[in-house]
């Protein structure tokens, strides 16, 4: 039966757990495929249509596996390829990029939002497009922190560094008079408590995983795609490198053991075309 078959969820690399963990907190029956592209990571940095090609392997190996639905849990990949993605692929595509943006627009009372995430989800202008939609007279600020990624998967998270880091980044931001921050980045929510305390309790912070619940939940009725399964499902997780450094790193991620843990070699040949 379709409403069975797991969900599949991919990212770069580890952050996307932030998002595994939430949506499997609030769907526990169901069963979750993760992958990892961990050899490949960061996108942040990479082209367009680089951003493009990686999405789709990664998508292509999910569905291989029989999945029922596709989460890009990947902010970069959200920006650059969930169109692709929900064009070229049988079942329903979700990305975090959209469902950020609403929970923006909808927490705001001021209509200044600012915007943190990778170089190239900053670049890509995805948040600031979509808030604009919703939202014409907003403000939208943005700023790229590319360190992030590397202090957080270092288990630097309340190091002394990191809020040196995070002060420099967001000093801008501070000025602006910003109402709520979108954590434009999988790994920013394990940074949550450092940014909200430089940023101050009148700022509202909204991160991937909290922000595609809601959608999901809703998608999900729309489609009837929920498990009629009430068995508590063990999770399988494959990444591209290192299985070894993904358990140690994600067990922080999650605040748990990761069991189920296998290394794959994504050879799918992809050739982008230009529109």
């Amino acid at each position: 039966m379709k409403k069975n078959l797991p969900i599949g969820i991919f990212d770069s690399g580890i952050g996307g757990l932030t998002v595994y963990k939430v949506l499997k907190e609030t769907f526990p029956y169901e069963k979750f495929i993760y992958l990892g592209d961990t050899a490949r990571v960061p996108y942040g940095i990479k082209s367009h249509e680089t951003i493009i090609q990686y999405s789709v392997q990664n998508g292509n190996f999910l569905l291989k596996k029989g999945v029922k639905m596709l989460v890009v849990a990947c902010n970069t990949s959200s920006a650059h390829a969930i169109s692709h993605l929900a064009d070229e692929f049988p079942v329903p595509v979700i990305g975090v990029i959209k469902s950020g943006v609403k929970m923006a627009c909808k927490i705001t009372k001021n209509k200044r939002i600012g915007v943190i995430g990778t170089p190239s989800t900053i670049d890509s202008k995805a948040y600031q497009r979509g808030i604009k939609e919703i939202l014409p007279d907003a403000n939208v600020f943005s700023k790229a922190c590319p360190l992030f990624v590397p202090l957080v998967e270092e288990g630097w998270i309340h190091h002394k560094i990191t809020r040196e880091v995070a002060e420099i980044y967001l000093s801008d931001l501070k000025k602006k008079n910003i109402d709520t921050l979108i954590l434009g980045c999988t790994h920013y929510p394990l940074l949550k408590d450092v940014i909200g305390e430089i940023m101050g309790n009148d700022v509202k912070l909204v991160s991937s995983g909290e922000s595609i619940r809601e959608d999901l939940i809703n998608l999900m009725e729309l489609l009837d795609l929920k498990s009629e399964d009430k068995e508590i499902k063990e999770d399988l997780f494959y990444v591209t490198d290192s299985v070894d450094r993904f358990k140690s790193v994600g067990e922080i991620f999650l605040n748990g053991k990761i069991k189920n843990i296998y290394h794959i070699d994504l050879k799918v040949t992809f050739e982008f075309k230009e529109e």
